[in-house]
């Protein structure tokens, strides 16, 4: 399929004065969490809450931090996450998209809100 990619909008919601920051975001599937760079961490004055101990693609482990809270806007879907400190990228995991509502579209390699729900996300809470 190839790697997907789509612009999204972060900010920090306990600094509202704070400019929003615009990323160009991989959506990664396999993977979990959202993650993101060093310098987004810093630029958005995110607070470390913990630490995780996290398996990267080629099996090696690594304590990075997890900051937050971090205010993700996609086209009509904000979501609210903790972040892993990781990598020269924004990463959307599984847990971020699904809590958005978002999908990847494989004919075109970008992330869209689901169709069958476009104008609120939907969820299971069961």
């Amino acid at each position: 399929m190839g790697l997907a990619y789509s612009n999204v909008t972060l900010s920090n919601p306990r600094l509202p004065d704070l400019l929003p920051v615009e990323a160009n975001a991989l959506a990664d599937t396999g993977s979990v969490h959202l993650c993101i760079p060093n310098h987004l961490a810093t630029q958005l004055k995110l607070e470390t809450y913990d630490t995780k101990e996290v398996t990267i693609v080629h099996g090696t482990r690594h304590i990075v931090p997890y900051v937050g809270p971090i205010q993700m806007t996609f086209k009509n879907r904000t979501g609210f996450f903790g972040a892993l400190v990781l990598g020269n990228e924004v990463l959307l995991g599984a847990i971020p998209m699904e809590d958005m509502d978002l999908i990847v579209v494989p004919r075109t390699r970008t992330v869209d809100v689901n169709p069958e729900n476009p104008n609120i996300a939907c969820s299971i809470a069961k």
